[in-house]
């Protein structure tokens, strides 16, 4: 039923903890809307016969409850909450049929009017969410909801009602560890001027959902051991979208040039021609140890901190990493990606002089709300790993400043 001016939609905020959310549809929308779901604690199950790489990965690491198959008459008995996105119109009404039989509020991602509920634009700052509804003009919700969360931040209300002017371009955004209160102000402003976003599946996935819905977002599908978009198709996207007069922001998880494959992305929009803005992040190298009640440096225990990529072993060929001198250093080692080669790292260290009473944290999906810390020490971090069954992404700290503790 289309808004009436004597009739405006009544804002509401829904308590979704532990309640039934159904999803019809696994593509961009679904990719877009899952992440708050899943923040506000939903008990979300996606109808879908398939999904992108990144809600695929979020079925896989237990977020959210997948049935592979077209939705049926019946899939909204004892929901609270549908969101109905697939691409075949007569299913979406059919759903939207089903949800009016048993009250069921739904929002329909092809047609508006024919919802019963609207998804606000939605922004976040320091605890306040702001949500904003317009009608049928999304362009205008994100701009009123972007000019009330940069006075929050900045102190001041009185900010313009329209969206700023963007030059087409290209920014290469470092989003931080997760949390998307971590990414920097200039990112957030980027981010909400962009036209075209491509992100990773490490970057702050809540914050596409403040995206409204005129911005493209593209999956990199850069899953950690998965599937993978290769990074020429990321370049030939980047500047595809640059040409065609579009403000894209490349949206990287920690900070786009550690292990971030930032400046190839930046070497090749410069021979394209294409102008960039790179935009330093906060690097879980140090912020997820943070996070977990771990210094990287404290005084009298560590004057220095190196980190490493895990990806590839001590043993294979392709290794650049000189582990023999990294087992003579006394400070701390940070390893990121390594959560499947931490055994092999762990032997290595060993067998070249690192005492295998060493201590050692994995701290998993660090500043969300799903992190953990498991501890153990160098002789037994691979077989801890394996029995806890941590999985990346996840954070390896090597050294005395895990047993750093706050005393009070």
């Amino acid at each position: 039923m289309a808004e009436h001016p004597a009739h405006p939609a009544y804002p509401v905020g829904l308590r979704l903890a532990g309640r039934r959310v159904v999803v019809l549809g696994g593509g961009q929308v679904a990719q877009r809307r899952l992440p708050a779901l899943v923040a506000a604690g939903a008990d979300v199950l996606l109808i879908s016969p398939s999904a992108t790489p990144s809600v695929d990965a979020m079925a896989e690491t237990g977020e959210i409850r997948w049935e592979r198959r077209r939705y049926q008459d019946g899939d909204l008995a004892e929901a609270w909450y549908v969101l109905i996105a697939t691409q075949h119109r007569d299913v979406n009404d059919a759903a939207s049929a089903e949800a009016e039989r048993r009250r069921v509020w739904a929002v329909r991602a092809d047609d508006a009017s024919a919802a019963t509920a609207w998804t606000p634009a939605t922004g976040r700052s320091e605890g306040v969410t702001v949500a904003v509804l317009t009608g049928n003009d999304p362009r205008r919700s994100a701009a009123v909801r972007d000019a009330i969360v940069t006075g929050l931040r900045e102190g001041s209300l009185d900010a313009p009602a329209q969206r700023r002017p963007h030059t087409p371009g290209v920014a290469l955004v470092g989003g931080g560890p997760g949390d998307p209160d971590l990414i920097t102000v200039r990112g957030r402003r980027l981010l909400a001027q962009a036209d075209v976003v491509i992100a990773d599946r490490l970057g702050p996935r809540d914050l596409l959902d403040e995206l409204p819905p005129h911005v493209e977002v593209i999956d990199a599908a850069k899953i950690p051991y998965g599937r993978f978009m290769a990074q020429e198709a990321i370049n030939n996207a980047l500047i595809e979208h640059a040409k065609a007069g579009k403000a894209v922001v490349r949206l990287k998880g920690g900070d786009p040039y550690v292990f971030g494959r930032g400046m190839e992305e930046l070497q090749a929009l410069a021979e394209a021609g294409i102008p960039c803005t790179v935009v330093p992040g906060i690097s879980s190298s140090i912020s997820v140890p943070g996070a977990a009640g771990i210094p990287v440096t404290h005084r009298g225990v560590a004057h220095e901190f190196t980190v490493v990529s895990g990806h590839v072993a001590p043993e294979d060929p392709r290794s650049l990493v000189d582990w023999a001198s990294l087992a003579k250093l006394t400070g701390t080692l940070v390893i990121l990606m390594g959560v499947d080669k931490i055994g092999a790292i762990a032997e290595a260290l060993v067998r070249h002089g690192k005492p295998a009473t060493t201590p050692v944290a994995v701290v998993q999906e660090g500043t969300t709300a799903a992190q953990r810390r498991v501890d153990a020490t160098l002789a037994t971090v691979g077989e801890t790993v394996r029995a806890q069954e941590v999985r990346p992404p996840a954070v390896i700290v090597i050294g005395d400043v895990v047993q750093v503790h706050t005393t009070g």
